[in-house]
């Protein structure tokens, strides 16, 4: 049964219902809905209505439900629920009505959804949880396996040192919009995996995204020992001994979740190749019902689709062959061959020497796999160019497919009535269509310039906030609450960098030439002003020390308040800063940068990005529509790179971008800015939206796998 019900009003009774299912968290209507229900709330919980209907007393239930107004939205919201949860007229069920009665299961190790489910930490996460929103919204069958992680990601704090340390909260599941998977006799469901010599038991949780169920394993039961119930307790800690452990846990046990719930899906989607491991649970079943190792081979291969998001080798998870044999010992004799055919379906020379590669296994058993950006496949080919000797570097069976962001998700309530009132009111149904997008020529530009104004004053007042209840709370101190963005100015042209500190990402680059920069952000009449936002790993030092730099920087009175950086970064905080700095900007070294989202968000809002040709904005960038840092010339050294890339930066900076945003016409409208932003939001809105991509998935992988079964 879903919780609160019982204390709900009759006139609002369905009110948990909706809590539970994050497909208010993308509606407008929805969102209003529980924003009325206690605004003061709203902001404290950081929109997260579960946690409120907890909180709420009946009393103030009852007093809401005796609101005519309150009632009429709640009826309007419910009919607009009930309506877009039925799948009779969705895009899928209409382009392929032979097929919705298939299921395509998507595994990752990480989604990121909504701010009160911590089980993200970073680009792949939000990608995944776009993924599944988007294939709500569009009525495809599908199906998320991961993990449920009680303790999440870690809450970052970034004390006066500057020195990043993780501090892990365990998630209140009566808070979350989550609930337990039970079996017919209403006892959690149990699934069990061998893990070197004993049987790990996993319960199940789901969680309701739209349509869409995503189904978390989740360790934490009286069955196992305390050492495997700390198995998903964390996202992204521990050695390659526990990371082999969640391995397994996530590709067998999320198949054996799936046939405990009675699911046999026709498509299997590896979101990276974390669950690489499901390939041979699905082999294995094969051969257990009779198939030889060949057979069962090509069974699943043809169901089979993988994604690959690392533009580095060393990126990728590969595990000693001693740790293979001290986990698999056995499950190949099930797969009808020998040990050492095994070791050779992932096989990989690394430079510690020979190991079995989670990527190289997920290529030699997919019938298809892509890359995340048309540089990235690439890459891609040329890196796994070795999988396939036979084949030239063209030839590698590796394509692409660029990423998108879900447009209802991140596009901000202000923007979004814009666009409906000169876009037409249908604007969000048709946002992959570059067509619609041609009638952002016919916003005022004073009208365009003024929402963002709005989002820049609301931005502004978030941080604030953000600082004032960390001092509350006595967790900041005087030197945190100046770094943490409380001196910005509203009016100055305001950068923002918020995303991961990997070393790749070069978040000091813009610091190379200090003497530089300085002149460029002290300027009396055309200040700069720089909001930098992220967390490293845990594990990866060099990203705390950069983290510690730009803490540095920004207590350095001599840039005057103009660098803040803003600790414990998350999807709540993201929605901000996307949506009101001016410009957004991002210099990874090319071409690490596998493919990227954030600016993709930015540009939705209208906010221009500063980038580096890689990833998507190589495709994205057309001349008009931001700006471009360097060119595509690789240096001998990082050191020349990284010099070329900051004066290019810099150059930019000085005579183009400063001067185009301080270009006003009497009515203080920076017109040549705002051409930028319109161009920006025309070429990019549709070409990067998670429709786009989910409909390409589709179109070129999803259906064709359906097809085979």
């Amino acid at each position: 049964m879903i919780p609160f019900t019982e204390k709900l009003p009759e006139k609002i009774n369905r009110l948990s219902e909706l809590a539970h299912n994050l497909w208010w968290s993308w509606t407008p209507e929805a969102r209003e809905l529980f924003r009325r229900l206690d605004y003061q709330l709203w902001r404290q919980t950081q929109h997260n209505p579960v946690q409120m209907l907890k909180i709420l007393d009946t009393n103030r239930l009852q007093q809401i439900a005796n609101d005519a107004a309150f009632v009429r939205l709640y009826n309007k919201v419910m009919i607009k629920f009930d309506r877009e949860m039925q799948n009779g007229s969705s895009w899928f069920s209409v382009q392929y009505p032979e097929l919705t009665q298939k299921t395509i299961a998507y595994f990752s190790f990480e989604f990121g959804l909504h701010n009160s489910l911590p089980i993200y930490s970073g680009g792949l996460g939000i990608l995944s949880g776009d993924h599944a929103k988007e294939t709500s919204d569009l009525g495809l069958p599908f199906i998320g396996i991961g993990f449920m992680y009680p303790q999440g990601y870690f809450r970052q704090r970034v004390p006066s040192h500057g020195w990043q340390e993780a501090a892990y909260q365990q998630l209140d599941m009566t808070e979350a919009p989550i609930l337990p998977v039970l079996d017919e006799n209403g006892h959690e469901k149990l699934i069990s995996v061998g893990l070197g010599g004993r049987q790990v038991y996993a319960r199940l949780w789901s969680i309701q995204v739209g349509r869409n169920p995503l189904f978390l394993l989740d360790t934490d039961v009286n069955e196992n020992d305390p050492w495997d119930r700390e198995l998903s307790a964390r996202l992204y800690s521990g050695d390659s001994e526990m990371r082999i452990r969640q391995e397994i846990m996530l590709g067998i046990g999320g198949i054996r979740a799936l046939r405990s719930l009675g699911i046999y899906p026709s498509v299997y989607h590896m979101n990276e190749g974390h669950s690489a491991f499901l390939l041979l649970e699905c082999i294995r079943e094969k051969v257990a019902e009779g198939l030889t190792f060949e057979e069962a081979s090509n069974f699943v291969r043809q169901q089979s689709v993988f994604t690959t998001h690392t533009p580095v080798p060393a990126g990728h998870d590969a595990f000693g062959f001693h740790m293979i044999d001290q986990y698999f010992a056995g499950f190949w004799d099930q797969m009808g061959i020998s040990r050492e055919q095994f070791l050779n379906l992932g096989g990989h020379e690394e430079q510690w020497g020979m190991a079995f590669n989670m990527t190289v296994l997920a290529l030699r058993l997919s019938g298809q796999s892509n890359g995340v950006s048309q540089l990235h496949g690439q890459v891609s080919r040329k890196m796994w160019q070795e999988v396939w000797p036979h084949k030239s570097v063209n030839e590698v069976p590796i394509s692409a497919i660029t990423n998108g962001v879900h447009v209802p998700s991140w596009i901000s309530s202000e923007m979004s009535q814009l666009y409906a009132k000169y876009l037409g009111p249908d604007w969000r149904e048709r946002h992959d269509d570059p067509v619609l997008w041609e009638r952002m020529l016919d916003i005022p530009a004073e009208e365009l310039w003024a929402v963002h104004v709005e989002l820049k004053r609301k931005m502004i007042s978030f941080l604030r906030e953000h600082v004032r209840r960390r001092w509350i709370d006595g967790r900041n101190d005087p030197t945190q609450v100046l770094t943490g963005g409380t001196i910005l100015d509203p009016d100055a042209l305001t950068i923002g960098f918020a995303r991961r500190f990997a070393t790749y990402k070069r978040a000091t680059l813009i610091f190379r030439d200090f003497e530089r920069l300085k002149r460029i952000m002290l300027d009396t009449y055309r200040p700069v002003q720089i909001i930098f936002a992220g967390k490293a790993h845990p594990a990866d030092d060099p990203g705390k020390r950069l983290i510690q730099d730009v803490y540095n920087l920004a207590k350095n009175s001599e840039l005057g308040g103009r660098v803040a950086f803003i600790e414990d970064y998350n999807m709540h905080m993201a929605r901000y800063l996307v949506q009101g700095v001016d410009l957004w900007l991002n210099t990874p070294r090319r071409p690490r940068e596998a493919s990227g989202t954030s600016g993709m968000k930015a540009v939705l809002n209208g906010v221009p990005n500063l980038s580096i040709l890689d990833g998507w904005w190589a495709e994205g960038y057309n001349g008009a529509n931001g700006w471009a840092i360097g060119s595509e010339t690789n240096f001998d050294s990082l050191d020349a790179q990284d010099w070329h890339d900051a004066n290019s930066t810099y150059q930019l900076l000085e005579d183009e971008i400063v001067p185009l945003y301080y270009g006003r016409d009497h009515d203080n409208v920076p017109r040549g800015w705002v051409e930028i932003m319109r161009e920006t939001i025309r070429s990019n809105a549709a070409q990067f939206s998670m429709r786009r991509m989910v409909k390409e998935y589709t179109n070129e992988m999803y259906v064709n796998a359906m097809n085979n079964r």
